[in-house]
């Protein structure tokens, strides 16, 4: 195999391989997801925003793109590094090919190379700066762009809403506000498909803002970053405690936890994949479940806050869940609305809907 392109990491280390998608250069932070399916989900994921994602499985492209299954209109992820790509999909819901939708949004791809080598040196080393460039580039000139790039802190503004959106149920039972901080398709969906009307609110709408719609509940979304990136959400959040139902996943998680005083902290190489198991500490189920975060609420800081945990991951012992009984108000961080799979969680939007109902009947 010709080698045209490759990929640089912060310590010096080349991967070479060939070009698919868009063939501009890229720095990225660079981190992997374990999911066998869904890489249409994961490209149009806006939590990947200037993100470069290795596929641990080995075979991408396969069943193309369709039309139906993004997770938000304008893909922001910033790379994808895969092992083998097909180009020839084989799929009759598929209407373009992964490296055509790559090339359309300006999303460099990489395959050919060795994901599992690559993969372990993030699991060992840590996520981290990468740059995607032509084959050719001096090692020299590639460790200079990396070290004077600087990775962007403005993810959630970019990829959230710039105005209001109104999205109706077939049948309105309750109105929810949603505050956009990178929100998936599907989370709209699973909200509409129990009755919500869901107004889709930009990440930095006061609460004041809020408050005149007249929610029945507040939902923060999941998306990129670091959630200390955006303290005007924090300070609305803080806002609306004990005054609605609020539900929050993954980033919305993070907030929540932020806005009672908790801490968070960065991890090694995050949880990315829909595969994580993790342990509901009321009923001591095991769920498997959908992950795609890099950050973490500190869990000795919980104990300084009204919140108390209601999830944990099973392979690090993060905190996956916490609860206000009294002031209506949980959040988790994985993602119970994912496509594809796994289901696991779903019952979470139940129990927001049953919050509000509570609400509205006290």
């Amino acid at each position: 195999m010709e080698y045209n392109r490759k990929l640089v990491l912060e310590d010096g280390q080349e991967y070479y391989g060939r070009s698919f998608g868009d063939t501009g250069d890229k720095v990225c932070e660079i981190v992997f997801n374990t999911s066998m399916v869904g890489y249409q989900e994961i490209l149009s994921d806006p939590s990947y925003t200037y993100q470069a994602v290795v596929m641990t499985y080995p075979l991408i492209g396969n069943y193309g793109m369709a039309d139906d299954d993004y997770e938000t209109a304008i893909p922001t992820i910033g790379a994808m590094i895969v092992r083998e790509y097909n180009d020839e999909p084989s799929n009759f819901r598929s209407s373009s090919t992964l490296s055509d939708v790559m090339k359309k949004y300006g999303i460099p791809g990489i395959y050919g190379i060795d994901t599992r080598k690559l993969t372990r040196s993030i699991r060992d080393h840590g996520s981290r700066k990468v740059l995607i460039t032509d084959a050719d580039m001096p090692l020299e000139q590639c460790m200079k762009v990396l070290k004077e790039t600087v990775l962007p802190r403005n993810a959630v503004s970019v990829v959230s809403c710039k105005k209001p959106i109104v999205f109706r149920p077939k049948y309105e039972q309750h109105h929810v506000a949603a505050i956009d901080c990178g929100m998936k398709s599907n989370i709209v969906r699973s909200l509409n498909q129990r009755g919500c009307k869901v107004t889709v609110l930009p990440w930095n709408t006061p609460a004041d803002e809020i408050k005149k719609l007249n929610p029945d509940g507040i939902f923060i979304s999941n998306g990129p970053g670091d959630p200390t990136d955006v303290p005007e959400t924090i300070d609305t959040i803080k806002s609306l405690i004990g005054k609605y139902p609020i539900f929050g996943i993954c980033l919305g998680h993070q907030i929540i936890s932020l806005a009672y005083g908790a801490e968070t902290y960065k991890l090694k190489f995050g949880h990315r994949g829909g595969n994580h198991p993790v342990r509901n500490l009321e009923n001591g189920k095991i769920e498997i479940t959908s992950q795609n975060h890099s950050y973490a609420v500190k869990s000795e800081s919980l104990e300084r806050t009204k919140l108390s945990a209601t999830h944990i991951n099973i392979l690090d012992d993060t905190i996956e869940g916490v609860k206000c009984d009294e002031d209506k108000v949980f959040s988790v961080q994985y993602h119970p609305e994912s496509a594809p799979g796994p289901q696991d969680s779903s019952y979470l939007f139940d129990s927001f809907i049953k919050l509000m109902e509570e609400k509205h009947n006290a």
